[in-house]
């Protein structure tokens, strides 16, 4: 809206007819004090008065404007016969007067300023609204975040006091795993030695007391060996930091281990260059003397065992993955022409005590690939096998050279 201050009433009815005529809001005022009480309780895009009005002084009513924080904003048009002196138009400039249009008045000109303010309100307007939106979201985000800031302390706060807890049990358990292993096998190798003892002093010519005291020494070896293998998986989840490992070396020791069973099966080894990675050198040690191990137990009767152990580079973490010489991976595969397995029951042989074949032919824990598969996944890696029954297996391990 715009209000026209003027104390001649026939000049304000003609500005306001033709305002009016252009749809544009008028009210008006016919004194100084009227327009002041107007301006304080309305909202007005503009403010037309004359220059020279003999009752009240138009540049003190703009400086009190001026001085209002509500109306200080508010662009004047002063309307002023007397162009040609130059006081009137400095007088007006230390005011904040916005405008000067000399009368009489060019109404073409006077409506294009008139609505050029009027354009400029409305944008300021629309700018304070989205002024106010932001702010607001501004404060409602801030709040968000705030409470989420608290929440996710009061989380962290929490998963560290059982990260803690779980430690401390983690540790106890490594305490008990080791008391049980000592207290367990110390009894077992009595057993074993008193049984051999029975067996060889009070036994000598009794062929059915003898298979009963084998069958027994088999079992106390069983049993010594799954306390073993339970007390090797136990131990993966103690913290130790990696070193640069060379798996040529690690796989050399392996076979040496084999050395009497590789001959004894008259067993072939074939092997490639390995790479050398950041790495647990005991684990990895383990993982290859398990997946050697079983090829050797699990091989065929009718051939004897060929083992290739190949290696490569690779470009990602996947087992088909192509090869690449600047790859940050590498894949180990451990292939033999055993008795293999039926791929449907893959996802078994990882999971510990979990054994496809007779274990009165084949001796073992089943815990060996469970192993296995918990030391690749600790070294964020990959382990899976491919098979037929009767063709043999590859066991694929997919591993980074530097530990993430």
């Amino acid at each position: 809206m715009v209000l026209i201050i003027n104390n001649i009433k026939a000049d304000i009815i003609a500005l306001k007819k033709t305002l009016e005529l252009h749809n544009i809001d008028v009210d008006t005022a016919e004194s100084g004090e009227e327009a002041l009480k107007k301006i304080l309780k309305n909202n007005y895009c503009l403010i037309i008065m004359d220059v020279q009005t003999p009752d009240f002084d138009s540049f003190e009513v703009v400086k009190i404007l001026s001085a209002n924080k509500q109306t200080k904003d508010v662009p004047v048009i002063f309307l002023s016969a007397l162009n040609i002196e130059k006081k009137y138009i400095f007088k007006g400039s230390e005011t904040s007067v916005v405008e000067y249009i000399t009368k009489p008045v060019d109404t073409d000109l006077l409506i294009l300023k008139v609505k050029n303010f009027i354009k400029i309100y409305e944008q300021q307007n629309e700018l304070k609204e989205i002024k106010d939106l932001l702010s607001k979201e501004i404060k409602i985000r801030k709040e968000a975040q705030d409470n989420l800031e608290t929440k996710i302390a009061e989380r962290t706060r929490k998963l560290v006091l059982k990260n803690e807890e779980l430690e401390m049990k983690n540790h106890e358990l490594q305490q008990f795993s080791w008391v049980v292993s000592h207290d367990l096998n110390e009894p077992i190798r009595k057993i074993q030695v008193f049984i051999k003892i029975i067996k060889e002093l009070y036994l000598k010519n009794d062929e059915k007391g003898i298979d009963y005291i084998d069958r027994t020494i088999k079992s106390a070896e069983r049993m010594q060996t799954l306390i073993t293998d339970l007390l090797a998986y136990s131990r993966l989840s103690a913290k130790v930091k990696p070193e640069i490992t060379n798996l040529n070396i690690v796989l050399q020791d392996v076979l040496s281990d084999f050395d009497y069973l590789i001959e004894r099966k008259n067993a072939t080894i074939k092997t490639t260059e390995l790479p050398a990675i950041e790495s647990i050198p005991s684990q990895l040690r383990q993982v290859f003397q398990n997946l050697i191990g079983n090829a050797l137990k699990f091989s065929n009767t009718e051939n004897p065992p060929v083992i290739e152990i190949t290696s490569e580079l690779i470009a990602d973490k996947s087992f088909d993955s192509p090869a690449s010489p600047e790859g940050k991976y590498c894949r180990i595969i451990v292939k033999d022409n055993g008795i293999g397995f039926d791929e449907a029951y893959l996802d078994r042989i990882f999971i510990i005590f979990q054994s496809l074949n007779d274990r009165r032919m084949y001796e073992g824990t089943g815990i060996g690939l469970a192993i296995a598969k918990k030391i690749i996944e600790k070294h964020n890696g990959l382990i899976t096998a491919k098979s037929e029954v009767g063709k043999g297996a590859r066991f694929i391990i997919v591993l980074p050279l530097k530990h993430e």
